[in-house]
């Protein structure tokens, strides 16, 4: 029995480094994902997740799957959405989840758009959706240094953000730092995001995000128990679905997400 549940592990050399790869993605992104459903901004994150595909769609036409290519062209894109949102919510009367959302649905129909002109449906899939079952070792050097990037700014921003869960208007008060948690929370957003790209696709990423932290807040009431929690859940959802791809032949990326969603 034990077998089962092991020996895709130790058998394969592709699902060692699809389970290395997941791990390392939660990592990171997981404790963004808290942090995003404490301050509500869930459905901003998956405005953010489509918003990166016009980068790698473009980073595609010109440089194919290239791994340092589509990290680029996705950093780029979200962070020029990111700012352009919070932009045109500063200056006009919209709102930036209003603006977020206008500048999600052009950067989607810009994406699959510039994709489908190689009339590929394999890549067009390959970017929706992901394959971790595909990741290499330079993949897995990216992701590590992406996961360790955004614990260690992340443990810088944890003050900052935690006040502003508990009381944002203190925050804003001190101007400068209010200014520094916002973007230094996007630039995070936005690098898990490409990272949660490579291995789940723009449509899956925001799961690995989301679902842990929802589904932690169930068992859990103190932040701290509810960040380990929430990483214990993710992982979880990562072997089981890999497990569930492995054994009855489905996507990888999707099978995590559903994973995670049961729980």
């Amino acid at each position: 029995m034990d077998s089962i549940f092991v020996s895709p592990f130790t058998d394969y050399v592709f699902m060692q480094r699809a389970l290395i790869g997941s791990l390392a993605v939660c990592l990171g992104a997981v404790p963004v994902g808290i942090f995003m459903t404490l301050r509500r901004m869930s459905l901003t994150g998956d405005a953010m997740a489509h918003a990166i595909l016009p980068g790698a769609a473009f980073a595609y036409l010109l440089s194919g799957l290239s791994l340092i290519g589509l990290t680029v062209g996705g950093l780029i894109a979200g962070l020029v959405v990111a700012a352009l949102a919070g932009w045109v919510a500063r200056t006009t009367q919209l709102h930036e989840d209003t603006s977020l959302a206008a500048f999600y649905l052009i950067s989607l129909a810009l994406g699959v758009l510039v994709i489908s002109l190689e009339h590929s449906n394999v890549d067009l899939f390959h970017v929706l959706f992901g394959n971790i079952l595909a990741l290499d070792n330079t993949a897995l050097w990216l992701l590590a240094g992406i996961a360790t990037i955004s614990v260690l700014v992340m443990a810088w921003l944890y003050r900052p953000l935690v006040i502003e869960c508990v009381d944002s208007s203190f925050l804003l008060v001190s101007g400068r730092a209010s200014l520094i948690a916002h973007y230094g929370f996007l630039f995070l957003l936005v690098i898990n995001l490409v990272a949660g790209f490579h291995a789940l696709g723009t449509l899956m990423a925001i799961g690995i995000m989301i679902l842990p932290a929802a589904a932690a807040r169930f068992w859990a009431k103190t932040l701290d128990v509810i960040m380990i929690t929430s990483i214990l859940i993710s992982f979880f959802g990562c072997y089981s679905g890999l497990i569930l791809s492995f054994y009855f032949d489905v996507p990888a990326g999707p099978a995590i997400v559903l994973s995670l969603g049961v729980v």
